[in-house]
């Protein structure tokens, strides 16, 4: 019986990763929950699961959950995350927060040799140099939730990485992939969320159709799998059925594939180097499918890909910048305050006027973070 502790409990991976506690419920006990005010989503799971703490954003939503659950341990803010991530009873930790949140306590739990499964990408991306080294001081593996990182991984077991030519991600290419710029510039909120393959939340969906999710993904890889930037290859693939490949030096390549479901690469994280069996996720038919298609990024018409291949290759606080853009761009988005081509803009915007620090420490990639916040919205003033 593993005891989980999850992290963005009423988020997308959050609401999977209870999927699969359900199904195999022998095998895993969601120990402890955190989330951020979604309190209508939360108090069902609670009730259901009885967690033994549970983490809420701040203090005012701790005062209006305790009117409708009776617990004895309801905790509030980043100390209250990281306590139960260092909890002795706590087996595994998911860290499927959105955004740059969950940093700290992912890095107290490394340090505690916490099994990571890892679904935030922010983490690797703002602070992948503290993250990875804490990691290798404390023998602990990130096993990657993100459909593309978890087929990599799996790629990779058994090979040597020194024989790796380069690894290829595959991005579906989004809610506008068939549209041209002049397309995008009077597209709604609603239709940035109608992802073609995927049920994702509203920031990553919105990620994908600008391509920044990918970008992130780039920069993760280029942490979790200590690879140059110059050997990850993105290319576009509408089907999202090869959900990534690494190519070796003798030009053989392997790939994974399967149907368009996160809970596949939640559960291997759960499992590894088991697996399970997952009855609701549907088998996949390569017949039934009959084509599969592939066709070369264009950095131009996806210009967020590209920021994120230089600020990762700026390296530094260079990610923390794009990452807090982006986190801020996205949100006035989806609040209606700004138009979609006006998310790169802004992203341009605070990555061209910042200087880089670099090898910055936890203090430093904070107060980076904060005062890029701080400056984008300051953007639409």
């Amino acid at each position: 019986m593993k005891k989980i502790t999850l992290l963005g409990a009423t988020g997308s991976i959050g609401l999977q990763t209870l999927d699969i506690i359900r199904q195999h419920p022998e095998q895993f006990e969601l120990y402890a929950l955190a989330f951020g005010k979604n309190i209508d989503k939360a108090i069902p799971i609670i009730k259901e699961f009885n967690p033994n703490k549970i983490v809420v954003l701040d203090n005012e939503t701790k005062r209006k959950l305790e009117n409708f659950v009776n617990h004895n341990y309801i905790l509030a803010g980043n100390e209250g995350m990281i306590e139960v991530c260092v909890d002795p009873t706590t087996d595994i930790v998911i860290n499927a927060v959105m955004g740059s949140v969950g940093l700290e306590a992912t890095l107290q739990a490394i340090k505690e040799k916490k099994q990571i499964a890892i679904a935030n990408k922010e983490t690797l991306v703002t602070a992948g140099h503290l993250v990875m080294g804490e990691a290798k001081r404390n023998n602990v593996t990130l096993l990657p939730v993100d459909s593309e990182h978890s087929a990599i991984f799996q790629c990779l077991n058994g090979e040597n990485r020194e024989e790796v030519s380069k690894i290829i991600l595959t991005a579906s290419g989004g809610s506008f992939r068939d549209k041209t710029r002049e397309e995008l510039a009077n597209v709604t909120v609603e239709d940035a969320l109608n992802h073609p393959n995927w049920s994702m939340g509203a920031k990553i969906t919105v990620d994908s159709a600008t391509m920044m999710n990918k970008g992130l993904e780039v920069i993760e890889a280029h942490w979790l799998f200590d690879i140059p930037y110059e050997q990850i290859e993105v290319i576009l693939h509408k089907e999202s059925v090869i959900h990534s490949m690494v190519e070796f030096r003798d030009n053989s390549v392997i790939a994974q594939l399967g149907s368009p479901d996160m809970r596949v690469p939640i559960q291997y994280a759960l499992t590894h180097p088991k697996r399970l069996e997952l009855s609701q996720s549907k088998k996949l038919d390569l017949v039934e499918i009959g084509q599969l298609h592939f066709s070369k990024m264009d950095m131009e018409r996806f210009s967020c890909l590209g920021m994120a291949y230089y600020a990762g290759k700026e390296g530094g606080t260079m990610p923390t910048v794009l990452n807090a853009a982006n986190e801020v761009a996205v949100d006035l988005f989806l609040k209606g305050r700004i138009s979609f081509l006006e998310i790169e803009s802004m992203i341009d915007k605070a990555i061209n006027s910042h200087i880089t620090i670099k090898s910055p420490d936890l203090e430093t990639i904070l107060e980076i973070d904060q005062q890029t916040r701080k400056q984008v919205t300051s953007y639409i003033n």
